[in-house]
């Protein structure tokens, strides 16, 4: 078999991850607010993880760094780190970005967060990237190709004006965080990777308000736009069927 393709034990262990963050933000759901540091949301959410879930928070040592999730705010783009210092206020724009794995599979989401009154171009700009999302989700399908997902996302970004960052994209998932393939947000249709299903994988847009060229911050870590025009992101966990999608990590909100 493709190594890359997931046999039916691994993907009901992955099914189980995915339904275990989609709860991760059902609770987050409740409690993220203003005035609360991205280093309290970052807390609150690794208790909920080990203790109520019994699940290891995957992100949480992985390439050496110290945390449980990513919260990036505004002009972040991805990576963001969480920081006792860095209160959500009033108009704040935030993505937090979570993994989780248990029993030795791994489930990676994000959502955007609006605090308080959002103006009328941040509100856009998150609405329009969580289509794109759902844009390049929609384009999964057993003998379709990763070029395809691409596409339908920096169509559905660039004809409302919007830009697709390049050199952050989605990636395999199961025992390791970052499996093959690599899933670009851009690029043409039918073009590379042919989709099997049984695959797993992320699909997780950025998508810039201004130009796509990104700037790494000097901890590292932290991506944010050059421009310093603001960002979004959504993620989910994608399994693919015979017939089209599963999306691991739905959240009960997206039920439709």
């Amino acid at each position: 078999m493709n190594s890359l393709v997931k046999s039916a034990h691994e993907i009901q262990l992955m099914r189980e991850s995915g339904q275990l963050l989609a709860r991760v933000f059902t609770e987050l759901d409740k409690i993220i607010d203003l005035g609360m540091s991205t280093l309290e949301v970052n807390d609150f959410v690794e208790r909920f993880i080990v203790e109520t879930l019994n699940a290891r928070p995957a992100s949480k040592g992985q390439y050496g760094y110290k945390y449980v999730l990513n919260s990036s705010v505004n002009e972040v783009i991805c990576h963001g780190v969480p920081s006792p210092s860095k209160r959500l206020k009033n108009g704040d724009i935030v993505n937090i970005d979570i993994t989780l794995e248990k029993n030795g599979y791994i489930a990676d989401s994000s959502k955007m967060y609006l605090m308080g009154s959002v103006s009328p171009a941040a509100r856009e700009l998150v609405d329009v990237t969580y289509e794109a999302m759902w844009a390049g989700i929609k384009a999964v399908k057993h003998g379709t190709t990763l070029g395809d997902i691409g596409f339908a996302i920096q169509n559905h970004a660039e004809r409302r004006g919007y830009s697709v960052v390049r050199e952050y994209c989605g990636h395999g998932i199961g025992k390791e965080m970052h499996e093959e393939p690599q899933v670009l947000h851009f690029g043409s249709a039918n073009s590379g990777m042919r989709l099997q299903a049984g695959m797993t994988f992320t699909i997780e847009p950025m998508i810039n308000q201004g130009s796509h060229k990104t700037k790494l911050k000097k901890d590292g870590w932290t991506v944010v736009t050059r421009d310093k025009k603001l960002s979004a992101q959504w993620e989910h966990t994608i399994l693919v069927t015979q017939n089209g999608y599963e999306v691991l990590t739905l959240r009960p909100t997206e039920m439709r």
